[in-house]
């Protein structure tokens, strides 16, 4: 996909999904955090049902860490791979508490450092708590990008590089929310409603140019 096209999609999904944000519900960075580890193979809804719960008492590292890995295991249960997702979060709160002063970092390099913490949370964490220009690849932006032509890649390392090339970087947020909703609401995983895509005359995969 050329530029001119790149640019022409990205005006189109700017306009379809214009004002829309994370769809995780948080009150802090680290609520922000916390909700994207949780969000690994699982909803948005589903995490925040939980969380609306779990913050109630404990929506600070100190709270969590005086949780069993067992007892918040049984409170976020309901996200899926919970054990591994209760071990994570308990490991992250007690760096955070002895390396951060119990405050989430704002920079990949040391959000990448926390446990349970990959590039795509800290890209959440930095975009929509700090509101740094980031681009976090999803299940939804990995598989649009290559769907759609706008960023082509084997794995998700290579489509975050790629998009951060091809999309000006006062952008990468916002397009980063166009591509994920547009994933949600037309561009399914399995069976894609093309019919009503504002974007079909350009799309590589329903034109036949997907490898």
């Amino acid at each position: 996909m050329n530029k001119k096209t790149r640019d022409e999609v990205l005006k189109i999904l700017s306009e379809v999904y214009a004002g829309v944000t994370c769809g995780l519900t948080f009150n802090s960075p680290f609520e922000l955090l916390i909700s994207t580890i949780l969000s690994a193979q699982c909803t948005d809804e589903r995490v925040n049902i939980v969380t609306k719960e779990l913050y109630k008492d404990y929506n600070t590292p100190e709270a969590i860490v005086e949780l069993t890995e067992e007892e918040l295991g049984e409170k976020i249960r309901s996200c899926g791979f919970y054990r591994n997702k209760s071990k994570n979060i308990i490991g992250c709160c007690k760096m955070l508490l002895e390396k951060y002063d119990g405050k989430v970092p704002s920079e990949m390099e040391e959000l990448i450092k926390l446990p349970g913490v990959g590039r795509k949370t800290a890209n959440v964490v930095m975009s929509n708590a700090y509101g740094k220009p980031a681009i976090a690849v999803d299940t939804h932006v990995f598989r649009l990008s290559n769907r759609i032509g706008i960023a082509k890649g084997k794995n998700v390392e290579e489509v975050e590089e790629k998009l951060m090339k091809n999309i000006p970087k006062d952008m990468w947020s916002d397009a980063h929310h166009y591509l994920i909703w547009h994933g949600r609401k037309i561009c399914n995983a399995r069976k894609p409603k093309c019919e009503t895509c504002p974007i079909i005359q350009y799309c590589e995969y329903y034109n036949g140019k997907s490898n």
